[in-house]
């Protein structure tokens, strides 16, 4: 089975939309209904997850970008937490397919270590990718807590998440192990150098999971810019989406320029 992808919009500038893990492309219905004028947008369901559920495609990233971008057209990718990596993945491997680069609360290294102080607590990914084995349902709902932890009213956060994650149904628990893998292992910073293409660095001050400083420490080796939303948490689209499409603007009026002819 392909990839699920929609399109919603009527705006010059093409883009690509990746959700973060355990959820799918309909919880960034926010930020789409802001960028509607400005962008048409190619919203995926990466493999396993939301209408994808039954795609064989393995969540490792070259071999989402490729099936990616098998069905998009050149365009900015955004990717949001997890698919971020995807996202930034894409933009190195694939440069001729990302006219510019949107990374909302995603950095090149999710968990922390002694060189990298702004990660995740290493050992609490690594005990979520154990608890999926014996309790999947409490896991996600660990892990959709964290999300909601540090926006301006976590409680109702975590109720939108909660009925989010599974209108499209439950993701698969094969992919969600390969998504705690690649949040595990994943460091793509020493590459950040190599982007060739505009970035645009997006973090909400109260996340929890991504720390603003690792996406500003992101946007300076890349070039990129970087925009802190004052109040937002690990999901800034919520509530915060105009803010969000505000921080593109800039690379929107880019990207439209050289997409006209």
């Amino acid at each position: 089975m392909s990839l699920h992808m929609e399109t919603h919009g009527h705006g010059p500038v093409p883009m690509v939309m990746l959700h973060g893990w355990a959820m799918h492309g309909g919880v960034l219905a926010p930020l789409v209904e802001a960028l509607r004028e400005h962008c048409t947008m190619h919203v995926v369901d990466l493999p396993g997850h939301g209408y994808s559920r039954d795609s064989d495609i393995p969540l490792e990233p070259r071999a989402c970008v490729a099936a990616i971008a098998a069905i998009t057209p050149p365009a900015i990718w955004l990717g949001w937490s997890m698919g971020g990596i995807i996202a930034l993945t894409a933009a190195l491997d694939m440069p001729q397919q990302v006219h510019a680069l949107a990374m909302v609360c995603a950095t090149p290294k999710f968990v922390r270590d002694e060189n990298w102080p702004w990660g995740a607590d290493d050992a609490l990914v690594h005990q979520l990718a154990l608890d999926l084995e014996t309790d999947y349902h409490a896991t996600l709902e660990r892990f959709l807590a964290l999300e909601a932890m540090g926006s301006a009213d976590p409680r109702a956060e975590l109720r939108h998440l909660r009925t989010l994650a599974f209108a499209r149904g439950e993701p698969d628990l094969r992919v969600l192990q390969e998504g705690i893998r690649l949040l595990e292992t994943s460091d793509q910073r020493e590459a950040l150098t190599n982007l060739t293409m505009p970035s645009a660095w997006i973090a909400g001050r109260r996340d929890r999971l991504v720390k603003p400083q690792a996406m500003q420490w992101s946007a300076e080796q890349s070039g990129g810019s970087f925009d802190e939303i004052a109040h937002a948490g690990h999901a800034p689209f919520f509530g915060y989406a105009d803010a969000v499409a505000q921080a593109l603007q800039p690379w929107l009026a880019s990207t439209h320029a050289k997409v006209t002819p």
